[in-house]
């Protein structure tokens, strides 16, 4: 019997790290092209060189490369696999495979906070450093999902719970339109272009300070991955191997919150990579253990953001999408794909 159990195991590991690296060189390959292409484009060989020549290249196209292109890509990376562990962070928290942070009015709270802090607080003339926009973005997320879960606490059924936070998006969202009304032009066009959803615009100190924060938020996740496969397995299992529930839970809130806060503070709103992500990779490694599936999300969500910012970016160019709005062609297809082909199995 053991010896089948492990024998499972090294399969699933196995079909885990396979599916690991196909998504890992589909990343290499959508972030080369986020190089090569837009309105200067250029060949991969011409990129390698750019690259390995440095930003003191005086080109046009090594300062759109070394500017505008690489610390986009990059953002688009570590954001995409931001919002895809939120998600399976956050459904793993409800039981829940439709729970994401748009939909339960986690990225609605820290946009509403934004708009306090950049429109209220700030007022004309003033630009929120990267600190301040996550900070103002972290404490909306909180509120937020602390609201969701006293909600929780009174409903019965986890359909109930995707409702109310559908609505505390709206009321969040109609309260920041409220205070967009009384807003100066400049709030109003810097809060518009935000909450839109894009990957435009990063600059390298933003690279890093994203950086610093998700990186270690991912850490964080990789590091929960044992006691969130007990806690998957109901919360008595958990308690009887040993796991501390309450400070989990306050673990999954607060590590969500943050990496959702990070994607709202930098990128807006960006809908369905937290619940797409999340069923695409659960469905390549055949697995839900977290153990397989955060590094599977993390890769798929850095992969999903990063092609859908290309599509955004270059399909009517020099027109440029929202993401969100790809991210919303591309998910809510694949999201609603994956249900029915488990529904029918």
């Amino acid at each position: 019997m053991h010896g089948t159990k492990r024998a499972g195991e090294k399969d699933g590991a196995s079909r885990a790290l396979a599916f690991d690296l196909v998504v890992l060189l589909g990343l290499v390959a959508l972030f080369v092209a986020s190089l090569c292409l837009g309105s200067v484009e250029t060949t991969p060989a011409e990129v390698l060189r750019i690259l390995a020549a440095g930003p003191g290249d005086g080109s046009t196209a090594a300062q759109v490369i070394w500017q505008i292109r690489l610390p986009r890509a990059i953002e688009a990376v570590l954001l995409g696999g931001a919002l895809s562990l939120s998600g399976f962070l956050l459904q793993t928290f409800f039981a829940n495979p439709i729970a994401d942070p748009f939909v339960l009015g986690v990225s609605s709270g820290a946009k509403l906070v934004v708009a306090v802090v950049m429109i209220v607080v700030l007022g004309t003339g003033h630009i929120m450093s990267p600190a301040a926009s996550v900070g103002a973005a972290f404490a909306g997320s909180l509120l937020t999902m602390g609201f969701v879960l006293l909600i929780s606490r009174r409903v019965r059924t986890q359909s109930t719970l995707i409702v109310a936070g559908v609505m505390v998006g709206y009321i969040c969202s109609a309260a920041t339109n409220f205070l967009v009304a009384f807003a100066d032009d400049q709030s109003i066009v810097n809060l518009d272009n935000w909450s839109r959803g894009s990957f435009s615009g990063a600059t390298w100190p933003d690279v890093a300070f994203i950086a610093v924060c998700v990186l270690a938020m991912d850490a964080a996740v990789f590091a929960l991955s044992k006691p969130l496969g007990a806690y998957q397995l109901g919360e008595p299992y958990a308690q009887s191997v040993g796991v501390n529930v309450s400070g989990l839970r306050l673990l999954i809130v607060t590590v969500s919150s943050l990496l959702s806060a990070c994607v709202a503070a930098f990128a807006g709103p960006v809908s369905f990579v937290g619940i797409a992500a999340p069923h695409l990779a659960k469905r390549g490694v055949r697995s839900s253990r977290p153990l397989y599936v955060t590094p599977a999300c993390l890769l798929t969500g850095a992969a999903f953001c990063c092609g859908c910012d290309l599509v955004a970016r270059t399909l009517f160019s020099p027109v440029e999408l929202s993401v969100s709005a790809v991210t919303a062609v591309f998910g809510a297809p694949t999201v609603i794909a994956l249900m029915l082909r488990g529904r029918s199995r």
